[in-house]
Parts: structure tokens; C-alpha cells; sequence
């Protein structure tokens, strides 16, 4: 089963002519998920090889422009290429507390209606997310009035005994998240598999005298069978190891994480994608801003052991690699900075329309 995930803007604050504001799509079997929605997202999936009529799924990290004013007006365009149709199922949109009142304020003020449904589902953050002066409680936005834009979305408060939040359940994976720390309340997300069975071990199958064929499948499946002689083997009996599943980590804008849930989701991620704002030598600078550096970005790659950390949301003060012109130094530096934080590991600088395959476990 195919998993990447593509770049559409990799650049910080506002989207340039080199890079767009900060947004992916993790795609899956040709289902699409998008994490961020900077203004000019559209444009970007235009010009990429993804079809934005695919994304079924979209999540925003935090209520910073260059990170969701571009979702009023993608939605609006894909519902100008849909056609009316009620059993469609409606695309979900995760985000913090107050998303679903900038969407509906959104769409009614400008008379947008959508051809297909929406469902907006809220995360409430906690006041240690972002300095006291900033926090900003939007419980109460459009209280008691009814916001006609499909299903009603669910309201999602932090599990304390996790420290995340479970946003997606399914047969095949689970969607979790956790808590940064910003200038607003910020979030990371973890997209991850559920381990399939193990490989049949053949040599037991043929010791228990159990010949290829339909009793195969239902061991490999889960189901147990019973022999000739009254025999019962479980799966259990003959399925080697279980193979893990694959697991990305995004996060949003951050100058560190909250609590245990960080860490804890992320161990082991194949692939840890993290913002980098700043260079390690405006360390100072990037926390006053609720920003993080490589130096940062690394440090928790070494405490959860990611396999890659992928940067991203690079200042526009930083040049794309290799390209001539003004600027303070291209975004290389940076990629030296996270590398020396742990020991040489290769570390991966994203760029707009880059695509990162994620291969499956064996």
C-alpha cells in the first residue's frame, strides 16, 4: 500500500515567489489528507501532480494565517468542480477551537455554498499551550446558533491519561493529536498504521499437516480453524511477529512541546516533519516568536529516535538550496545545524513539491 507525502509550501509568514505558505498532503492509496492550508494552497495543488478533489481529510495545526487562509477558498473551488451529490461523505476538518466559526463566517459573508458536506471537528487546547497574555477562549463564539454546513463535527477536549487526542480510528490506522507550545495554541499530528500479521511460518503449518489453501487465508486473516482430528490452531500458533505499521509525525508551529504526548507519539516515526524558522544563531529571537531552529527540530528527532526528520517552514530571509540572490545564506546551513545535533544522521530539508515515499515494513 502506497504512503507519501507531498509538499505544497515549505516557507514561513506569508507564501513568495520561491516558496508558498505552509502546507502537505499525505496521500495513501489515492486518498488525500491536508495538513495546513496557507493562502495560495490551491494554486500550489494545481500546479503539483496531487488532485485536490481526492482529499477527503483536512487538519489544521493552528490558527496562524499562513497556516489556514487559504481554506475558505480551496473549498469554494473544489465545490465549483463538484457536482450535487448527497450521499457524497462529508470531508472531515480537524483544527483548534474557533475553525468552525471562521469557516461559516467565511462562506455566509461571502455567499459561498458548498456542493458537497462539511464536517468540522474542534480541538479544545489547554491555557499552557501559548503565553497567558495570548490565550483566547473561543467556547463561546455563535453559541446557540445553528451553523448549516453539513453533519455537526465533534468538540474534542485533551485525553489526560493519553495527553492527545484521538481524532480518526479506523480498521487500518489511527490519528492522534498532541500539544505545542506557540504564540497560539498549537498542534502536532501522528498518522499511524496498525500492525498487520506476521508472515505464516510454513514449516509449523506443515508440521500440524495443514496444506496450502483456504486454511491459510483464515489464519492469516485472524480466524482460527479446526483440524481433521478435532485439533483447534489459532492464528497465533503458526503467524510469525507482527509487522509494525508506518507512522508520520507533522507538527505545527512550535517552540516546544507540552506534556508527555509528544515525545510519546512520535517515538519511532518514520518520518518527523518540523518546523525550523530560524537558525540555530537566532535561538533567542525564535523562542520570542514561539519558533523553533534546527537545533530544536533535532533534539526531539534524537528523543523520539524518528528515523528522518524532515524540515520545513523555513523564514523567507533563507534561499532555497543553491539559488543565487539576497538573503542571509541558503537553507543548507540549517540542514548542518540539525545533522551536527545528531551525529551525522541525514537530515532532509523540504521544498515545495518534493515527495517522500514511505515504504511499507516487511
Amino acid at each position: 500500500m502506497s504512503l507519501e507525502i507531498t509538499f505544497l509550501g515549505t516557507g514561513s509568514a506569508y507564501p513568495s515567489p520561491s516558496r508558498g505558505a505552509s502546507a502537505l498532503v499525505l496521500r495513501r492509496e489515492g486518498q488525500c489528507w491536508l495538513f495546513d492550508c496557507g493562502e495560495g494552497t490551491q494554486t500550489q495543488l494545481m500546479r503539483s501532480h496531487l488532485r485536490a478533489g481526492r482529499i477527503t481529510k483536512i487538519f489544521i495545526t493552528h490558527l496562524h494565517g499562513d497556516h489556514f487562509f487559504g481554506l475558505p477558498g480551496l473549498l469554494c473551488t473544489l465545490s465549483l468542480q463538484s457536482n450535487p451529490d448527497a450521499s457524497k461523505a462529508p470531508v472531515d476538518i480537524y483544527g483548534p477551537l474557533g475553525i468552525r466559526s471562521f469557516l461559516w463566517r467565511s462562506l455566509e459573508l461571502s455567499h459561498s455554498q458548498l456542493l458537497f458536506p462539511i464536517t468540522v471537528h474542534e480541538l479544545v487546547p489547554t491555557r499552557d499551550q501559548c503565553p497567558a497574555e495570548e490565550f483566547k477562549d473561543f467556547s463561546s463564539l455563535d453559541r446557540g446558533e445553528e451553523i448549516p454546513r453539513g453533519p455537526p463535527g465533534r468538540v474534542l477536549h485533551l485525553d489526560p491519561e493519553e495527553d492527545s487526542y484521538l481524532l480518526v480510528e479506523e480498521e487500518q490506522l489511527v490519528v492522534r493529536a498532541f500539544r505545542l507550545f506557540h504564540r497560539v495554541p498549537s498542534f502536532g499530528f501522528v498518522m499511524e498504521e496498525k500492525p498487520r500479521p506476521g508472515k505464516l511460518n510454513v514449516q509449523k503449518l506443515k508440521d500440524l499437516g495443514i496444506q496450502p489453501g483456504p486454511s491459510y487465508g483464515k489464519l492469516k486473516s485472524g480466524t482460527a480453524i479446526v483440524l481433521e482430528n478435532g485439533a483447534t490452531v489459532s492464528p497465533w500458533d503458526v503467524l510469525e511477529s507482527p509487522i509494525p505499521g508506518r507512522k508520520i509525525c507533522v507538527l505545527g508551529d512550535c517552540s516546544g512541546t507540552v506534556g508527555s504526548g509528544a515525545e510519546r507519539l512520535c517515538r519511532g516515526a518514520d518520518v518527523l516533519v518540523h518546523e525550523a524558522t530560524l537558525g540555530d544563531g537566532q535561538t533567542d529571537k525564535a523562542r520570542q516568536h514561539g519558533h523553533s531552529t534546527p537545533g530544536t527540530a533535532a533534539e526531539l528527532a534524537r528523543r523520539c529516535r524518528a528515523k528522518r526528520l524532515v524540515l520545513t517552514h523555513f523564514s523567507q530571509r533563507y534561499r532555497p538550496a543553491g539559488q543565487a540572490g539576497d538573503g542571509d545564506s541558503d537553507v543548507t546551513e540549517l540542514k548542518r545545524q540539525a545533522e551536527a545535533r545528531l551525529d551525522g544522521q541525514e537530515v532532509t530539508l523540504a521544498e515545495d513539491f518534493m515527495t517522500i515515499e514511505i515504504p511499507m515494513k516487511r
